[in-house]
């Protein structure tokens, strides 16, 4: 690694628990990366979106199997997680490459499912060293989750996530780059969250069992305050 120091900050958290603000929060304090599955996910989705079913670029082979990138943009927007081996394909292969460029990472909701896990900490732990990784658990109500989810807005240009509060709900633009914010169609309607929640409680929280057999520690955070008092508990818990 370049950096003298390696790290990589891990926060897990349910949709709506505030993981892609505290995130970015803790990419300007510590100079990390902001790696983001579902940015990844969405970039993948938009380069196939014109592609013909016979374009051999609209598929990856992962593991002697193929997946269709439409049909996994699909599968994403029902509110059903994307087939593991497709997401982690992709979040070794950057993994890598960032690994390659000296960059630490904070790393918002990702591996997603055991399978992603039991591919990407062994790769985590090689390349940044077990001592050097950090993991958050942002805990929140499912009802707390759906109230959020269904107000969240994203902004147009970048996608930085806007939690919904008393001081954000009249903003009709971004506050870090101008954009407008919108709504995200389908994934943040109140049916698709509770499908979200599923998938979560029952594919994305058994992966926390995993990191602590691999003997790094979880560290938990009340999501339900403000942004600045998450922010303020998770550095508690860090201690950087």
């Amino acid at each position: 690694m370049k950096n003298s120091k390696p790290l990589i900050i891990i926060i897990f958290g349910a949709p709506g628990a505030g993981k892609g603000s505290q995130a970015e929060l803790l990419a300007e304090k510590f100079s990390l990366y902001y790696f983001e599955t579902s940015k990844i996910l969405e970039q993948k989705f938009a380069e196939a979106e014109n592609l013909s079913e016979s374009s051999p670029e609209r598929f990856i082979e992962v593991e002697g199997s193929k997946y269709d990138i439409l049909n996994e943009k699909k599968i994403w927007k029902d509110g059903i997680l994307c087939s593991p081996a497709f997401v982690a394909y992709l979040a070794q292969e950057k993994i890598k490459l960032l690994a390659e460029e000296g960059k630490n990472l904070v790393i918002a909701g990702s591996p997603r499912t055991v399978y992603e896990g039991g591919r990407i900490i062994p790769l985590l732990k090689n390349l940044y060293g077990e001592k050097n990784i950090k993991v958050i658990l942002i805990e929140i109500s499912p009802k707390e989750s759906i109230f959020r989810n269904s107000h969240r807005r994203i902004c147009e240009l970048m996608r930085h996530p806007i939690l919904y509060s008393k001081e954000t709900k009249n903003l009709k633009n971004c506050p870090v780059d101008g954009s407008k914010l919108l709504k995200r169609k389908g994934l943040d309607d109140p049916e698709t969250i509770k499908v979200r929640l599923e998938e979560y409680k029952n594919r994305t929280l058994p992966v926390l069992e995993l990191f602590e057999k691999e003997g790094i520690k979880i560290e938990k955070i009340n999501g339900e305050q403000t942004i600045s008092n998450v922010f303020e508990g998770i550095l508690k818990e860090l201690k950087l």
